[in-house]
Order: C-alpha cells, then sequence, then structure tokens
C-alpha cells in the first residue's frame, strides 16, 4: 500500500471519467420513505389484532426491516442524495430517522460534517477508535480490554443492538454545545421528538405489543446498521489525511441484499462522494477499482465481520491493532490484514499440508 492521498486527488480524477448527472439527486429514491411507513403500519396493525406470539414475532421482523431501510434511506436525505430543498430534507430526514431517535440536524453536524471531514483522524473523528494509550486512561475501557478476546467481542457484537441510539446520545451531549444559540432548541426537539412518538404508541398499543413493534424492531435495526457501520472503518488504518480508500472499507452482500439495504454497503464511494445516490455506486466502485486497484478495500460482509470478531479494537499507531492481554498486533486492512494473519493455525495447517503434498510429489517424480 503506497502513502495517503487526499480525498480532492481522487475526486478530481473521477468526475472526468462520471455522467454529470451522477452528482445530481434522485428524487426517485423518496418513494422507499411511504413504502416503509406502509410497511410498518400493516405490520404494526397484524401484531395488534393477532393473538399468536409467533405470528406478532414474524411480523415485528417485518417492522425491523422497514426502521433499518428507514435509517438507510435517512442517511441518504441528509446528504443532500435525494432532494437538495432543505426544509423537504429536513423533515423528511427525521421522519426517517425516528425509529433510531436520531435528531436530523444533529446527524448532519455529527456524521455530515465531523465523520466526514475527519475520518478515521485519531483524535477528531467522532466514530473513530481510540489508541492504546489514551483507552488505558479510562477505567471503564481498561478494565474492558483486561477480559479474554472473545468475552470482548461477544460484548462487541451485542452492542450492536443498541449501540446506534446510544452512540447518537453521546453525540448530542458532545455537540450540542457547538450549535447556535436559536439552533439548540431545533436540535434538542430533534432528540425527543422519537421518545414521545414512541411513548405514545405505547400508550396506544399497550406493553405486550409494544416489545413486537418496537422494542424487538429497534434491536434489530440497530444491530443490522451497526453490522454496516462497524465494518465500514474499524478494520482500516488511522489516517492524518482524509484518504478514503485508506481508511474506508466497501462491504458486499448478494445482489437482493444489496438492493434490499439500498446500497449501503458501498461505503468507499459514499466518502468518495457524499452525495452521490447508491443507484450509481456500482458504476464508481467498478471505475475506483479500475483506476486505484492497489489502493481499494472490499471484503464480503460475512467475512468483514468475522475480521471485526478476531481482531481487537485498539490501534498500536496508525497501521496496527494491538490485543492488549499478550501484546499480539494486527495489521490493518492494506497493511497485513488477511486471513494468515487472522487465522494463524489455519494458515499453519494449510502451509503444512502444501509442504506435505510437495514431498510426495517430489518423492513419486524421483
Amino acid at each position: 500500500m503506497t502513502e495517503e492521498q487526499h480525498l480532492r486527488e481522487y475526486t478530481k480524477v473521477l468526475k472526468a471519467h462520471l455522467p454529470r448527472h451522477f452528482f445530481e439527486p434522485v428524487p426517485a429514491r423518496m418513494i422507499y420513505l411511504p413504502i416503509f411507513l406502509a410497511l410498518f403500519a400493516l405490520c404494526a396493525w397484524g401484531i395488534v389484532a393477532t393473538p399468536y406470539i409467533l405470528l406478532k414475532l414474524l411480523l415485528s421482523f417485518g417492522i425491523g426491516y422497514a426502521f433499518v431501510g428507514m435509517g438507510f434511506l435517512a442517511h441518504e436525505i441528509l446528504h443532500g442524495a435525494v432532494t437538495k430543498n432543505p426544509v423537504l430534507r429536513s423533515v423528511t430526514g427525521t421522519i426517517a430517522f425516528v425509529p433510531l431517535m436520531v435528531g436530523a440536524r444533529l446527524w448532519r453536524k455529527w456524521h455530515n460534517v465531523e465523520h466526514h471531514g475527519n475520518t478515521q483522524h485519531p483524535h477528531d473523528d467522532p466514530d473513530a477508535m481510540g489508541a492504546l494509550e489514551s483507552a488505558i486512561q479510562r477505567p471503564l475501557v481498561k478494565w474492558m480490554f483486561k477480559q479474554l478476546p472473545a468475552l470482548r467481542s461477544a460484548f462487541l457484537f451485542f452492542s450492536f443492538t443498541f449501540w446506534f441510539t446510544l452512540h447518537a446520545h453521546m453525540m448530542l451531549r458532545r455537540f450540542l454545545p457547538d450549535f447556535k444559540p436559536n439552533e439548540r432548541p431545533v436540535v434538542v426537539f430533534q432528540a425527543i421528538l422519537p421518545v414521545l412518538v414512541w411513548l405514545g404508541v405505547l400508550l396506544l398499543v399497550g406493553p405486550l405489543n409494544f416489545v413486537f413493534v418496537f422494542v424487538l424492531p429497534w434491536l434489530m435495526a440497530n444491530f443490522i446498521a451497526m453490522s454496516f457501520i462497524a465494518t465500514n472503518h474499524l478494520l482500516n488504518p488511522i489516517t492524518q489525511t482524509n484518504d478514503p480508500l485508506l481508511n474506508s472499507l466497501t462491504v458486499r452482500n448478494p445482489r437482493w441484499l444489496e438492493w434490499l439495504t439500498l446500497g449501503f454497503g458501498y461505503h468507499i464511494e459514499h466518502h468518495v462522494f457524499p452525495v452521490l445516490s447508491p443507484k450509481y455506486a456500482h458504476v464508481v466502485a467498478a471505475k475506483l477499482k479500475e483506476l486505484w486497484p492497489e489502493r481499494y478495500n472490499e471484503l464480503p460482509h460475512w467475512k468483514a465481520l468475522l475480521y471485526l470478531w478476531k481482531t481487537p479494537r485498539l490501534y498500536r499507531d496508525h497501521r496496527n491493532l494491538i490485543e492488549p492481554t499478550t501484546g499480539r498486533l494486527f495489521g490493518t486492512l492494506g497493511f497485513g490484514l488477511n486471513d494468515s494473519k487472522v487465522f494463524p493455525n489455519r494458515a499453519r495447517v494449510a502451509k503444512s499440508r502444501r509442504k506435505a503434498a510437495d514431498s510426495r510429489t517430489s518423492n513419486a517424480e524421483r
């Protein structure tokens, strides 16, 4: 892997290879919002109407999909990939983020400005993981990293069920002082609005039905969203320069699943052109791989999650992750992270088998 390049170096070259309409909003994508809302309403009605728990559970999965779909759509809308109208963008983005309980104005500050502007910067990216030196200064984090790696990984994946919403409320505390005094009431209102909406739903459907109408779908939506978000950057190196081919990862799924998740896995493409509609992301991906094949990071979604399970979440330096209980180092993507590093036992077995096969071939030739 070569040294860091700035985002501008990619966009300048790519714009010469891509049609101009790629950089315009795609209003037709807004049709997903009423579809997801209708799916929620239909499944919620079925949950309330049926006495059968298994059927309630099945319908709850339908709502869970609607919730995560609305989250992915909110991400598109608030980047301006669906509409340029600021009022429509704010209203529809607010509605689409109600299931995950995130405020639209906060998201634009936290995600669009801070995360995209400082991706994988060790201090300035609000979504980046910490380095060993800073982590051990916090007692809870220090205690957590003394636990067995498998236990930590289990907790990490368990935390996916609530982390997106929790992290959003942590970002509210962090960034609220950065807003102008006249903006803060809107930011606070958008944070409170989802709570009021779901309290109203609780009163309307009752506690048991609320578990199936909101709680289980919310857990499912958080988990699916975080299964993408956690793999977007946490296997990549830390960068001082905003280099999306170095600090981001595209994860691939079967085409039908990429369609159901609105193309959210095309994350390098999103960081190169944040306002680009996912409708065109596959074209940008092909061009990126053609122009910078040695820099492009892509993994199957399942393998990225497996790497996430097998590697620690602390950086020893900009290029390496460290397991604090043993001191073992793991390279990051582009800097040595591969199957042989993540699965050393498997690699040794494969190497031993190759040697045995070569020996048998050599003996046979003699």
